[in-house]
C-alpha cells in the first residue's frame, strides 16, 4: 500500500541528538556553554556574564566562563529573583538541545522556591466606568491606608503647634 513508510522515523531521536552534541573523546566543556546548552540561562553571554559576575560556582568554588567541567561537578547557578539551582552534571554537551533532553543531562538538587508573597488583591474597576469619582478615589485610598485615616477621622492635633 502506499499508506505503508519506509524503515524512517519522522520523530528525532533525543538520546542520538544529546550524543551529536557531546564533545569527542571524553573532553571537558566550558561551564558558560553548558549552563546554556541545558537551558539554565537563555544566553551563552548571559552565561559568560553570571561567571563573571560570581554567580556560577562549581564544587564550591567561583568558576570562570572558560572553567573546565566534568561529570560528576556540582555547579552552583545563582538567578534572579533571588531562585538558586544546583545541579549535579551527568552528561556533557556543547549545543544546545531540547528542553526534555536537556533534563537528562544533569541531576536537578535545587532547593524548592520560596512561597510567594501573599499580595492583596488591586481593586479593579469594571470595564466601561469610566474614571474614579472624587468619591470612590477617597474610598480606594481608606481602603489602601494611603494616609492612615479613615473618612470620618480627624488627624490628632499637635500640641506643640501653638
Amino acid at each position: 500500500m502506499a499508506s505503508e513508510t519506509s524503515g524512517t522515523s519522522s520523530t528525532p531521536d533525543p538520546v542520538g541528538a544529546a550524543r551529536a552534541a557531546a564533545p569527542a573523546g571524553g573532553a571537558t566543556v566550558r561551564v558558560d556553554s553548558w549552563i546554556w546548552a541545558v537551558r539554565l540561562v537563555k544566553t551563552r553571554s548571559a552565561g559568560a556574564a553570571a561567571c563573571k559576575g560570581g554567580h556560577v560556582k562549581v564544587n564550591g568554588t567561583s568558576a570562570k566562563p572558560a572553567h573546565a567541567l566534568r561529570i560528576g561537578d556540582e555547579v552552583r547557578l545563582r538567578q534572579p529573583g533571588g531562585h538558586e539551582r544546583l545541579v549535579v552534571v551527568k552528561r556533557l554537551i556543547r549545543k544546545r538541545v531540547g528542553a526534555p533532553v536537556a533534563a537528562e543531562t544533569y541531576i536537578d538538587n535545587s532547593p524548592p522556591p520560596p512561597p510567594r508573597a501573599v499580595v492583596a488583591p488591586v481593586g479593579v474597576r469594571d470595564r466601561g466606568t469610566g474614571r474614579p469619582t472624587k468619591r470612590d478615589r477617597r474610598e480606594l485610598e481608606r481602603l489602601r491606608g494611603v494616609f492612615g485615616q479613615g473618612p470620618d477621622q480627624s488627624p490628632e492635633p499637635d500640641p506643640e503647634q501653638h
